[in-house]
């Protein structure tokens, strides 16, 4: 047996490879980040087994985000499905065996191919093609968003600035109407200089119908009084602030049409769950993936990071202890964001939340326990494929 440690980085990757004895057969060796690095990196597993396979060849490495994707799936299509490790479970074995605090690429490669020989660990398993494609268009969805959100502060800051008034006069001053008002006009000198009659018509067709002639002479006399500063600079800002969340809108739309076509083409059963979305569905299977690589909920809990610390000492126990929240951040989210949509729309969740917070716990903490019943609930239903049965 073989035991390959991989120390990736993103222009080159450091390997190890050991026998079953702990014995070095070759020295750290380094391969470039391509295809030839590759192709050298089986060329020096077949030295050491001319017929190399999961049976005979074990290969680690960290997970390292993207920088890793090309050489797990170039190991995959040789047939040698690699062990992929938590950075965090590595850099405390690493410290547990050597107490000199050595840290080079070339030690982790070979603390890999230790680890991967002492432990018993399974090859990662391929996801599906439902779990690759929502993770990589929910984690792109969820980057815009936070981007958008990053743009719409500016547009209020910048609004508040150059017409403060304007807040007083409409629900919501990122609507159409309004975007369209101040991409065309980005200043109150503009909107107050403007002719009525063309003020009007554009306004009008903008909001097809919605805002009439009165609105728009309340608008323009707003513009007039108004204590906003003229700046060229501010109104050259807002209009690319406008247009940066106008394109994020379009983009987030087409991501999500994308979403909701491969949830439905995957046929879960999650969204039967009162509460839960396609955009809430896409996330959870996403970074779940195959759910038979969790043994029981409590390592689908342990994933998400939702499960407590635990500190005990001779005669203490520690009690207020706090979430680990280490493993998939989007997962927590998703399940978080759940437990607070399903307690509204499913009466058994709904109770559950309410009697938390009668035992006197926080609201958040309420809530954190109910996203650990729906874990419970959707390992079910993801290993069963049977719908949820709302309890009456």
């Amino acid at each position: 047996m073989l035991y390959v440690g991989i120390d990736v980085s993103k222009r080159k990757h450091d390997c190890f490879i050991t026998n079953e004895h702990g014995e070095a057969l070759t020295d750290v060796f380094t391969i470039q980040n391509s295809k030839e690095g590759f192709l050298e990196l089986q060329k020096q597993i077949k030295l050491h087994q001319p017929r190399p396979s999961q049976e005979n060849i074990r290969v680690g490495l960290e997970a390292t985000g993207h920088y890793s994707d090309n050489i797990v799936g170039f190991l995959r299509k040789i047939g040698l499905p690699p062990v992929i490790l938590n950075p965090l479970r590595v850099n405390l074995y690493l410290k547990g065996q050597d107490l000199r605090k050595l840290k080079t690429d070339k030690s982790d490669a070979k603390f890999i191919a230790k680890m991967i020989f002492a432990e018993s660990f399974s090859p990662h398993s391929q996801e599906s093609y439902h779990s690759e494609e929502l993770k990589s268009l929910t984690r792109h969805r969820q980057r815009m968003v936070r981007d958008r959100s990053r743009y719409k502060v500016s547009y209020d800051r910048l609004l508040t600035i150059i017409f403060p008034e304007l807040e007083g006069l409409v629900y919501d001053t990122l609507c159409v109407t309004i975007s369209r008002l101040l991409l065309e006009f980005p200043s109150t000198e503009a909107i107050a200089s403007c002719h009525l009659t063309s003020l009007a018509n554009f306004i009008r067709t903008h909001s097809r119908g919605k805002f009439d002639k009165e609105w728009t002479i309340r608008l323009r006399d707003l513009a007039r009084d108004s204590i906003g500063s003229i700046s060229l600079a501010k109104s050259y800002e807002l209009q690319y602030t406008i247009r940066q969340i106008m394109s994020l809108n379009k983009e987030i739309d087409i991501v999500e049409k994308e979403i909701k076509s491969i949830v439905i083409d995957s046929g879960t059963t999650l969204l039967t769950i009162p509460g839960i979305s396609y955009t809430l569905a896409s996330v959870i299977m996403a970074e779940i993936g195959d759910i038979s690589r969790f043994e029981t909920p409590a390592k689908l809990q342990a994933f998400a990071g939702l499960e407590p610390t635990k500190y005990e000492s001779g005669q203490f126990v520690g009690q207020n202890n706090r979430m680990v929240k280490r493993g998939s951040t989007y997962l927590r989210w998703a399940l978080i964001y759940s437990a607070k949509s399903v307690s509204l729309f499913d009466k058994t969740f709904g109770e559950y939340l309410d009697r938390k917070i009668v035992e006197g716990k926080h609201y958040s903490v309420a809530l954190s326990h109910v996203a650990k019943k729906l874990i419970r609930v959707i390992f079910h239903m993801m290993n069963t494929g049977e719908v949820f049965m709302a309890k009456t």
